[in-house]
């Protein structure tokens, strides 16, 4: 095809391109390499890595004539790279494809990846991005709820991906942050140190730019992979740097990028990045913090912490859920919890439990337990083994949470704020008997100063209170659950998701442009 011919090619397949400038596309991302980083924020790449600068359409070119100069371009760097290798193989003889020079592929019919330009700028399903780890159970939990509420509230508009970005595309220590918590929370103080060391922002700032540096581009990577529209962050780490990407891309204003915060009350402020389009807290505390951190209030918005959409549906009464589990139905319940791991003292709260449920005098039982071990396959066993006074009902990792919650009258848990906030749901008391220094620790005060539970290390103390709340009409326990009820937000996670709708519809309609496509607007140095 002659270099004619595909000059007019172009000119008329791209004609509609000068309407683009400003229009959302992440495919139009350009090889990092190819991009000259600045500021306080940006990374310096090594100069080996950057050859080429980003090619930026001024006010004085259109979108066309960048493209038809990168093109010509591109073109005329391909003949040289073939004329360069013909001479080394064949010593210039022609390489046997019948095309010779003017043969040369044009950017229209790359093979793989070439979109037809009557694609360009048409209606599609839109992608979102959900940036989690699994450094504690609450970020996928979160991620998953909202994953879901897309689902129920938009069909197939969205097409949601659930991911940890580190783990697939970075390395060390991104990619092992999942292992380097549990060590941490297990042994409290140590992540007790790191936690507030890491507080100051010149402290994390400098750790994650240096962390950056080395694995931006693999992240970029990641991000080209699921070529999202909308980017969700659901953890403290996941805004840094991928929100640097976007900006050496030129496509912060292209990109919707939000933050959901996963913690009621006490956040490190890893969380707050001044550059997301919107911060979703899930109580007025954080909500303070985050305006104290340098956001703007049309930044941030609270709606509560995004549940399960299982638990924002009506559950039978308590007597069918107990019929179901095939529990006593007279009994009053309580619900013992450790999390998604089965942590904190569990066994030994459910063995003091089973005696202080237990009324000597009459010999029968006051009260019933359910015990939640998660995927703690040994506290299971050692607990079903127990020969009990009282009717217990031991389970691992449960999937209908809202309705053993709902068949229950009391709950026993560490100041997880998932759990917490699924209990405000179905107006159950709490007894807060642990929390992970850090983040938990304002969750305690969230919930006691709001009369909604208690907080007990001593699980003699836990099973003496609850022993007291069933032996009697407790009215403690009544005025508990209806203060649970007053903080509940169970419609959290479906407001999120139609504010993030509005924020997408905001920057209209999205281009589909290839990767071959945008490539080509780099001009040589």
């Amino acid at each position: 095809m002659s270099t004619s011919i595909q000059r007019q090619q172009i000119g008329r397949s791209i004609s509609s391109l000068d309407s683009l400038r400003g229009s959302s596309i992440f495919s139009a991302a350009t090889d990092a390499r190819a991009l000259k980083c600045g500021g306080a924020d940006a990374f310096a790449a090594p100069a080996q890595d950057m050859p080429m600068a980003a090619s930026v359409a001024s006010p004085r070119r259109t979108i066309r004539e960048v493209v038809i100069q990168s093109m010509l371009a591109y073109q005329a760097q391909q003949r040289r790279r073939r004329r360069k290798r013909k001479s080394l193989t064949w010593g210039g003889a022609d390489s046997g494809d019948g095309r010779g020079d003017d043969g040369d592929v044009g950017f229209w019919e790359e093979e793989e990846g070439t979109m037809e330009m009557a694609q360009i700028g048409a209606d599609r399903t839109k992608n979102v991005l959900i940036l989690m780890s699994d450094t504690g159970g609450g970020h996928r939990a979160s991620a998953e709820a909202i994953h879901d509420a897309f689902r129920i509230e938009f069909g197939d508009e969205y097409k949601v991906f659930v991911k940890d970005l580190f783990m697939e595309h970075a390395g060390w220590p991104l990619n092992d942050m999942e292992r380097s918590y549990k060590f941490l929370v297990k042994h409290a103080q140590l992540w007790k140190v790191a936690f507030h060391s890491t507080s100051p922002r010149w402290v994390h700032n400098l750790y994650l730019a240096a962390i950056g540096s080395f694995y931006a581009k693999k992240v970029e990577a990641g991000l080209k992979k699921y070529k999202p529209d909308i980017i969700i962050s659901v953890h403290p780490l996941m805004q840094h740097i991928p929100l640097w990407v976007l900006k050496w891309q030129n496509l912060q204003k292209k990109v919707v990028f939000v933050t959901v915060i996963t913690d009621l009350n006490t956040c490190h402020p890893t969380w707050f990045h001044v550059g997301v389009n919107r911060c979703y807290c899930p109580s007025e505390e954080v909500a303070k913090r985050a305006s104290l951190d340098g956001l703007e209030p049309s930044q941030i918005q609270v709606f509560g912490l995004p549940i399960r959409p299982s638990f924002c549906r009506a559950v039978l009464v308590k007597s069918d859920l107990r019929k179901e589990f095939e529990m006593d139905p007279e009994l009053p319940a309580v619900l013992l919890m450790g999390g998604g791991e089965g942590m904190g003292p569990v066994k030994k709260t459910a063995k003091a439990l089973g005696e202080s449920l237990f009324d000597n005098e009459l010999g029968k039982p006051i009260g019933q337990l359910v015990v939640i071990c998660g995927r703690n396959q040994t506290l299971r066993t050692t607990l079903q083994d127990i020969q009990w006074k009282i009717p217990v009902k031991v389970n691992g990792f449960v999937t209908q949470m809202e309705k053993w919650m709902g068949a229950c009258d009391c709950l026993i848990t560490k100041a997880g704020p998932g759990t917490i906030t699924e209990a405000l749901i179905r107006g159950l008391p709490i007894i807060l008997n642990d929390f992970i220094p850090g983040q938990e620790v304002g969750n305690v005060p969230y919930v006691v100063e709001n009369g909604a539970g208690v907080f007990s290390k001593s699980s003699k103390q836990t099973a003496t209170l609850v022993a007291s709340w069933f032996s009697s009409d407790s009215e403690e326990l009544k005025k508990m659950s209806e203060n649970a009820l007053k903080l509940a937000q169970p419609d959290a996670v479906f407001d999120i998701v139609r504010d993030i709708h509005e924020l997408a519809q905001q920057q209209g309609p999205l281009s589909q442009i290839s990767e071959s496509l945008t490539s080509s607007f780099r001009q040589p140095v």
